[in-house]
């Protein structure tokens, strides 16, 4: 199983309750940021762009707590920024896991053999670990030499102490899917509960603009990668939201269905986008103009996301919304090998990024300290 069959459970039922009460928005995923701040300064990613006196904020674990309990939903992820530079990390998680809630820890595992001894395995707990391909591919990916080795050791040493650990890989333009696939089978035999990945999407701030994957791009990657499917890959993912990205479906956007706190409040409209803040949760649901969001918008900032925080919720809605949605769903998890010859054949093609590589994307020397504040 890529989860446990309590998780799995504990989601069920609580979406089955959202669906007999008929509520039209609710949330899945709480992503709640508790600060900026990272020991990375990755390409793609536009939070650590924040001035110095932002990068320094963070919340309280009481802030946490209020947050979670407002939203109500059954599984927590902890973005950034890196959340174990967090000097209370370890008191924010204690108090999720005792609300019995499903944190998944999003982290890039620099400090993960350091931090350890502040957790304690659970179910409740994962540790899940930013890889974003195979060694050369990661290291580019976060800008740092040796940074796939290092994450390697952290995982390694989380399964070691017995926590459940997963990996979270963003996909940009010019990923190679021979190499993606050969990276699946490295994180199965390295032994981790199973995988997410997800195209990127293109903040605004992010210092690399070119390899954002357009639509098209995205659904032709991601049919190559997982059409003829291993049975040994396993991912912690609707199966129905990795359909959507190999454009075998399409879905409009619920970007409530993973709404975000952090250190300016809940964020409108999505842990993408930045158009306001709100102080409460109910607030959030009730005052953001929701049609204004998701490619169906025609909204310009919503065109070419397929990004998990908006649609993987959507794919959720469609399993539990019909008995034809559990169908596809279950059809999908046990008949999901996806035989496919021209996929095939997308994966002794070159790899052509749209836009070649930048110059400034330089791979950094390795660096261990903490903050870059």
């Amino acid at each position: 199983m890529a989860v446990p069959i309590s998780q799995a459970w504990t989601v069920a039922t609580y979406v089955l309750k959202q669906k007999l009460r008929r509520r039209k928005r609710y949330p899945l995923v709480l992503m709640l940021e508790p600060l900026f701040r990272c020991n990375l300064a990755c390409a793609g990613c536009g939070k650590i762009q924040y001035p110095a006196h932002v990068l320094k904020m963070q919340l309280t674990p009481e802030e946490c707590f209020r947050a979670i309990d407002e939203c109500g939903a059954p599984t927590v992820a902890i973005p950034g920024g890196e959340p174990l530079l967090h000097p209370q990390i370890g008191k924010i998680v204690e108090g999720m896991v005792a609300r019995k809630k499903y944190v998944y820890l999003c982290t890039n595992a620099l400090l993960l053999k350091q931090k350890i001894h502040l957790f304690e395995p659970t179910k409740y707990l994962t540790f899940s670990v930013h890889m974003d391909g195979q060694r050369e591919a990661h290291d580019f990916s976060v800008c740092l030499e040796g940074g796939y080795d290092k994450a390697v050791e952290g995982i390694q040493e989380a399964l070691a102490r017995g926590f459940r650990v997963t990996t979270n890989t963003t996909l940009f333009d010019g990923a190679d899917p021979k190499s993606v696939r050969a990276f699946f089978d490295e994180m199965m035999e390295l032994g981790v509960e199973s995988m997410m990945l997800s195209p990127g999407y293109s903040y605004e701030k992010a210092p690399d603009q070119n390899h954002f994957l357009g639509r098209a791009r995205t659904r032709r990657l991601f049919r190559a990668i997982l059409s003829n499917r291993k049975p040994s890959w396993r991912f912690n993912m609707s199966p129905l939201f990795l359909e959507f990205l190999m454009g075998k479906r399409d879905y409009p956007c619920t970007p409530w269905g993973m709404p975000t706190f952090n250190v300016f409040g809940w964020q409108k409209p999505c842990y993408l986008l930045q158009d306001g803040y709100c102080d409460r949760f109910d607030e959030l649901l009730a005052s953001t103009e929701w049609e204004r969001y998701g490619t169906e918008s025609g909204n310009p900032k919503c065109a070419n996301c397929m990004v998990h925080s908006g649609y993987e919720a959507s794919a959720v809605n469609d399993t539990f919304g019909s008995l034809g949605g559990l169908w596809r769903t279950a059809r999908a998890f046990f008949a999901g090998a996806y035989r496919d010859s021209a996929a095939l054949s997308l994966l002794e093609e070159p790899v052509r990024p749209v836009h070649s590589v930048r110059p400034l994307i330089q791979i950094k020397a390795a660096s261990t300290e903490e903050s870059r504040v």
